[in-house]
């Protein structure tokens, strides 16, 4: 779908999920061929004659990014990818299994039949515009501002276009109750700097000739003028929104109002509507989030001719549906969204694209799949044939020695108060851990679907996801949902304080039951930490024990954390991936201070489990040694220049290669590990080096 809708279900899902990477897919070696020699680190791949303090990145990876190249139908490869792409092909085997099953009232049979629709090429040609008659008419039939807000609502289950975001989600100080969040949206460039920045010019010449382009595939009139309408109309929002850093703060983003107060405060829109085109009639109360710049986009929209409002709406629906429409459309997507943005050279072939369409993903490259897709039936199907039981029993018992090393350090901060550090312990204690797949199966039998209707099958199962979010809003929370589908390659941390860890994701590179054990605290025991620290990140610890938004710090101990997050922060801005892009390190925070924090917690946890004991050498490498550079390898990854540059931008994760350098130069033992000496282009003397948790 197109990035506008991206953009939202990511804002929102932060409330609910704290995301840790997002991998892209490579060709994949035999099925059972080992990613790692025996006790799991690819010394082949090493640049020995790097020292590691000048960069450890390229010393433990080096050899291999030398000899790889992209593939031409991703912008990025990783060492990570090759995971993903054995999920891939047990999912190909598994969809087309089920594409033989006729009977669509049984999950193999609605997951078959949607297969079938995506890859019946020659039916979805045919039908040329036909698919989206309904919504063009719908748009050309709009005879005012207000017909066009009551669209944007039925966005939720339509491919139509909306200036607001709006989704349901637990009620941050009201834990117990779900809640409406309504934020801004209507940008389909990945990013406000897309629009207003000057390194971004060539960027918006494509986008205009992107929307010429499809409205002229529309037969809609005078596409020129148009599409640079519909430009200066995004521009417009662009320049109202909120930063992507902005939108982090979880206190900023909160704010409770009554819906009788929302033609008041936020005046300019019709919310009325807006709000029952998205079935929420009856929703009495809303939480705002961008809050200074919703008033800002309901002004433009009020003054925004209604012509151009109705050209960026078709445009919108050619835009978000043209990965399910007919060649000329598919094609015109993948050149604008995936090729000049991300500088991908090919599509994916039509199966794996596929897989996209029904069991979804995190909505990158090509962006399809993120909205009205059958993920968690996919899911349900994966589980039962791929994931190892005895997984979950070694994953949690790996959370509860990494909780210990976590609890162990909280206990010896010197510059936390008792009353703050009493808070802290009492938060980490109600973590929960899931692992392989929800504990409740989704009912997709009143979901219709048809093996010859593609673009119904997006829409129908879009409404069916949010018809479900609408009914769960006068009833409990549901403390056993996911965020994620089984077969993701993934883990998050949740407002739950739940740990989750899809099937898809407990597979190596990442977790080895066969690996070296420091390799694997280096690998899946990092990650465990990085989601453990997320509840105690710049976001996340704002949140208490209940998960509900309460500060439970002092005053000093709040500053101090602070200072020592603004340290992190200037470390990461000074990063420099690809000349003149700089590493966002307020964007990024997040997610840096859970990779010190899990790297810190990892290592503590692997030297308890050696009890008494010495780690080995093994083949002249300390266990200190393979902790780290099994952390490095994970991390593995050569992405194209474009796709840096809009990383840098538009995501929360630094840069692989800052992934391992950035945390590794605050940790001591690195340094005790590889004898990193001043000199090397990334010491850090003592004193600068930052200790948080």
């Amino acid at each position: 779908m197109a990035d506008r809708r991206q953009q939202w279900c990511r804002r929102l899902r932060v409330l609910g999920a704290l995301l840790l990477m997002a991998p892209a897919a490579v060709p994949l070696q035999a099925a059972d061929a080992p990613f790692y020699p025996p006790w799991g680190i690819d010394l082949s791949a090493m640049d020995r004659s790097v020292r590691p303090g000048d960069d450890f990145n390229r010393y433990a990876s080096g050899a291999w990014l030398d000899r790889t190249t992209l593939p031409l139908d991703e912008p990025i490869v990783s060492l990570r990818t090759l995971q993903t792409d054995r999920i891939n092909e047990r999912l190909r085997a598994l969809l087309e299994a089920a594409s033989a099953e006729r009977d669509t009232t049984t999950l193999e049979g609605k997951v078959g039949a949607f297969y079938r629709s995506y890859m019946d090429t020659a039916h979805i040609d045919a039908l040329g515009l036909t698919p989206i008659d309904g919504e063009l008419a719908a748009i050309r039939a709009a005879r005012s501002h207000r017909a066009i807000a009551r669209l944007m609502g039925e966005a939720q289950g339509d491919f139509y276009a909306s200036i607001y975001g709006i989704g349901s989600s637990v009620d941050l100080k009201n834990v117990g109750s779900y809640a409406i969040y309504i934020g801004q949206a209507g940008l389909g460039l990945p990013d406000r700097d897309y629009y207003l920045e000057p390194g971004f010019a060539e960027q918006r010449t494509a986008y205009r000739a992107y929307i010429a382009r499809l409205l002229s595939l529309l037969d809609w009139p005078d596409t020129a003028a148009n599409a640079t309408a519909v430009l200066d109309f995004e521009t417009r929002i662009a320049r109202a929104s909120w930063t992507r850093a902005e939108q982090r703060d979880v206190v900023a983003t909160y704010n409770p109002l009554e819906r009788r107060r929302l033609g008041t405060e936020l005046s300019g829109f019709a919310w009325d509507e807006y709000l029952q085109g998205a079935g929420l009639g009856r929703v009495r109360r809303v939480i705002v989030q961008e809050k200074s710049a919703l008033p800002r986009i309901a002004a433009i929209y009020r003054t925004t001719p209604l012509a151009t409002l109705r050209a960026w709406q078709a445009f919108t629906v050619a835009d978000n549906a043209a990965h399910y429409l007919a060649e000329p459309f598919a094609t015109a997507h993948f050149e604008f969204h995936a090729h000049q943005l991300l500088g991908q050279a090919a599509p994916a072939p039509r199966w794996r694209r596929a897989i996209v369409v029904v069991a979804g993903e995190d909505c990158d490259g090509e962006r399809i799949g993120c909205f009205g897709n059958m993920g968690f039936g996919v899911g349900e199907l994966y589980s039962a044939q791929y994931f190892p039981p005895a997984a979950r029993d070694a994953i949690e018992a790996l959370v509860a020695n990494l909780r210990a090393a976590m609890r162990a350090r909280i206990e010896r901060l010197t510059w936390m108060s008792e009353a703050t550090r009493r808070e802290a312990l009492g938060k980490l204690d109600t973590y929960q851990v899931k692992v392989g797949y929800p504990d409740h199966r989704h009912d997709y039998s009143g979901l219709h679907i048809l093996a010859d209707d593609v673009v119904g099958n997006v829409r129908r199962t879009a409404a069916w996801d949010w018809g479900l979010q609408v009914r769960r809003l006068g009833g409990p929370v549901d403390r056993t949902e996911w965020y994620m589908t089984p077969q993701t390659n993934d883990a998050y941390n949740g407002q739950f304080r739940d740990i989750v860890f899809p099937a898809g994701f407990l597979q190596p590179p990442v977790f080895d039951p066969a690996a070296d054990p420091a390799v694997n605290y280096g690998a899946i025991g990092v990650v465990i930490g990085h989601e453990l620290t997320h509840g105690f990140d710049d976001a996340g610890r704002r949140l208490d024990a209940r998960g509900e938004l309460r500060n439970w710090w002092t005053d000093a101990d709040e500053n101090e954390f602070r200072s020592r997050a603004a340290r992190l922060g200037a470390q990461y801005a000074a990063f420099e991936p690809v000349p003149g892009s700089h590493v966002n390190g307020e964007l990024t925070m997040g997610e840096n201070l859970a990779d010190l924090g899990g790297i810190n917690i990892a290592l503590e946890a692997y030297h308890r489990s050696l009890g008494q004991g010495v780690a080995p050498v093994i083949d002249g490498f300390t266990g200190d040694q393979r902790f780290f550079l099994g952390h490095a390898q994970v991390w593995r990854g050569k992405p194209g220049e474009q796709f840096l540059r809009n990383q840098v931008v538009t995501d929360p994760h630094s840069p692989r290669m800052f992934r391992v350098i950035g945390p590794l130069r605050n940790v001591d033992a690195w340094y005790d590990a590889f004898d990193v000496r001043p000199g090397d282009r990334y010491y850090l003397a003592p004193d600068q080096r930052v200790r948080i948790w």
